[in-house]
């Protein structure tokens, strides 16, 4: 999804914040789908000084117990570039 999300904010002339971080894999048809150890992924995230992390909705429950960093869970590329 960072991959995506970089290739459209450059074709689109938009700066994604240094704060937000993302992760979770995209479909042919532009879902966004779990990734393995989203628990690590997130935890990691919040050590490097990231304040909000976009993932993949389905996978939003599964990180309710990490505080300190903001957790946003999105459908389709499309939710995650309306969020940046």
């Amino acid at each position: 999804m960072a991959v995506i999300a970089a290739v459209l904010s450059s074709n689109l002339d938009i700066a994604i914040d240094s704060s937000v971080c993302m992760t979770g894999e995209v479909g042919l048809s532009g879902e966004i789908r779990p990734v393995n150890r989203i628990e690590q992924r997130v935890a990691e995230a919040k050590k490097l000084g990231f304040e909000t992390c976009i993932l993949p909705e389905v996978s939003k429950d599964m990180v309710k117990g990490i505080e300190g960093i903001k957790i946003i869970g999105v459908k389709n590329i499309g939710d995650a570039m309306q969020l940046i």
